[in-house]
């Protein structure tokens, strides 16, 4: 639902791979941002209307993506999908990251636009630390992207979590995305990416900073 720049971006790279895909925008005029390329079903109407919602065909869709501009028709429209034709993906893009926190909680997974802006421009000045990238329902587990000590190259990955409480999910090595095992070892240039428990964040982020325990 939304045509604009982030529904034609998706309706598109959806297509690209293969996926069956219907556009719902208020506005036809909408529907040029899709170009002559695209073969999914556009419909004009309201986004959160059940008659539009049925012809868009969202009583067979595996997934529902509300990105218009609007706050209260994203969620809306992301509630009756999941509410009432059962759609198991849905995610919804919020404007307002209080609202966004609060439908989180309530399972309904949001995009907060502000919150990742600020997000993505945090991570690229701030020299060390930690970001959430992503954090559960509840807001107790956190995938985070971690800055680690220079003296934890080529120490086994798996060690970060023999030392701290945390789970190493993945590491970004040379813009590539690898899942470490047993003989991966720490590389200089590495972005470690943990899943850890919100109360433990604090002390995982400490412990990367510093070299590891046992040379210390």
């Amino acid at each position: 639902m939304g045509c604009g720049r982030v529904g034609s971006t998706l309706a598109k790279d959806f297509q690209a791979l293969g996926h069956s895909v219907a556009v719902i925008d208020q506005d036809r005029e909408a529907f040029r941002r899709l170009g002559a390329d695209f073969n999914g079903l556009t419909v004009a109407g309201i986004g959160f209307d059940r008659d539009t919602l049925i012809e868009a065909g969202i009583e067979r869709a595996d997934a529902f993506a509300a990105v218009s501009d609007g706050d209260n028709s994203n969620i809306l429209a992301a509630r009756v999908a999941r509410e009432t034709y059962g759609v198991d993906n849905v995610v919804a893009r919020i404007y307002d990251p209080g609202r966004a926190e609060i439908y989180q909680r309530l399972g309904i997974p949001t995009v907060a636009t502000v919150l990742w802006t600020t997000d993505q421009i945090m991570r690229r000045i701030l020299p060390s630390g930690a970001k959430s990238e992503w954090q559960d329902a509840s807001g107790k587990v956190h995938l985070a992207e971690v800055q680690i000590h220079r003296d934890w190259f080529g120490y086994p990955a798996m060690s970060i979590e023999e030392m701290t409480s945390a789970r190493v999910a993945f590491i970004t090595r040379l813009g590539d995305g690898m899942i470490p095992d047993e003989h991966t070892v720490l590389q200089e240039g590495d972005v470690v990416h943990v899943l850890v428990n919100d109360k433990d964040m604090s002390d995982v982020v400490t412990s990367l900073s510093q070299p590891p325990s046992d040379k210390s």
